[in-house]
């Protein structure tokens, strides 16, 4: 005889189950991404008329960065240079990477690689990527 509130019903438990599953998904992702040392970390957003991205890049002159636009995606190339540290340095703990670096992301709407900017103030670089005017929504006049 099932009872109102039955606890036991597998509907409940196989949708709680599969939102711990999505949980531990979306967790690992980015955990793994830090652990993977993606860099550098960004982000990306729509202000209407422009995709901004957003990098932190502290520690890292300008002139050690390179940007390349396609009209739908965005590459990041930089050198960190290696720390300098006396010989006889011991370190205790060493957190911070040096090398090169690279990363490619795919951008969600096409843009104008023509007109892409950019600045660089206290260890972040913020890349303006215009909207391409075929990507921008357009108001349709409707004829009566």
């Amino acid at each position: 005889m099932l009872t109102r509130w039955s606890y036991h019903s597998p509907s409940i438990w196989n949708e709680v189950s599969r939102l711990s599953r999505e949980m531990d998904r979306l967790f690992g992702e980015a955990k793994a991404a830090s652990k993977a040392g993606v860099f550098p970390l960004l982000n990306l957003y729509d202000d209407g008329e422009n995709l901004v991205v957003k990098a932190e890049v502290p520690g890292i002159e300008a002139s050690d960065l390179e940007i390349n636009a396609t009209y739908n995606s965005l590459t990041l190339k930089g050198q960190r240079k290696r720390p300098e540290t006396d010989d006889k340095a011991s370190f205790h703990r060493k957190e911070r990477g040096h090398g090169s670096f690279s990363r490619t992301i795919n951008l969600p709407q096409e843009v104008d690689p023509e007109k892409v900017r950019a600045s660089y103030k206290l260890g972040v670089l913020e890349i303006v990527l215009p909207k391409a005017e075929a990507a921008k929504p357009r108001k349709i006049e409707i004829i009566s």
